[in-house]
């Protein structure tokens, strides 16, 4: 892995059709790792028997944790269904809540699913060609609702810190399945 001086200018590579990086450091998460974010436990547990799928994988740059700074890099989120949820990410609070972040959709198509502590919900579709401004004190998640590898770029401030914990405790308030072929928005009834 490369070491970026991040007290000047540097070049990076992301390719724009796959989303890898040979400079970034690759962090994969596999079906394992989040095998309790996914409603249908069963289907996740006979999954787990045969296979352990790499869900999404992202690629960052490591951006000191410091004020001033940015984080960013790409995510793929890979196509599936567990049951009849798709692939989604592990979702997350910013640790520092009063930080947004931006993600801009190169290829595929879904969701990004955010709430905040109050329990507001948004669900707001990705696609090609634009980008999503996730507000400050939402958490969220990235839903891959296509057949394809969902590819994003994204930054966010690099001193806010990343809170899992509170997704993988409570889950999100609303999920998205395929019902009839097609995405649809539901409560999550297992939200706690």
């Amino acid at each position: 892995m490369n070491s970026f001086n991040w007290d000047t200018s540097f070049l990076v590579d992301f390719n724009l059709h796959t989303g890898f990086s040979e400079t970034a450091q690759v962090t994969k998460r596999q079906l394992s790792q989040m095998k309790d974010m996914f409603s249908d436990k069963p289907a996740v547990h006979s999954i787990l028997e045969k296979d352990d799928p790499v869900i999404y994988e992202f690629y960052e740059l490591g951006a000191p944790e410091e004020a001033g700074h940015l984080s960013f890099g790409t995510t793929i989120l890979h196509p599936g269904i567990i049951g009849e949820e798709y692939y989604m990410t592990k979702g997350h609070f910013h640790t520092i809540l009063d930080t947004a972040e931006v993600y801009y959709t190169l290829k595929g198509e879904g969701y990004m699913v955010m709430e905040n502590p109050e329990g507001d919900t948004l669900e707001m579709p990705l696609r090609p060609g634009e980008a999503i401004y996730v507000p400050k004190r939402y958490a969220h998640r990235s839903v891959n609702t296509g057949r394809k590898p969902l590819i994003m770029f994204f930054t966010f401030g690099a001193d806010s810190g990343h809170d899992y914990g509170t997704i993988e405790t409570k889950g999100y308030h609303k999920l998205i399945l395929e019902k009839d072929g097609r995405p649809a928005i539901v409560d999550n009834p297992h939200w706690r």
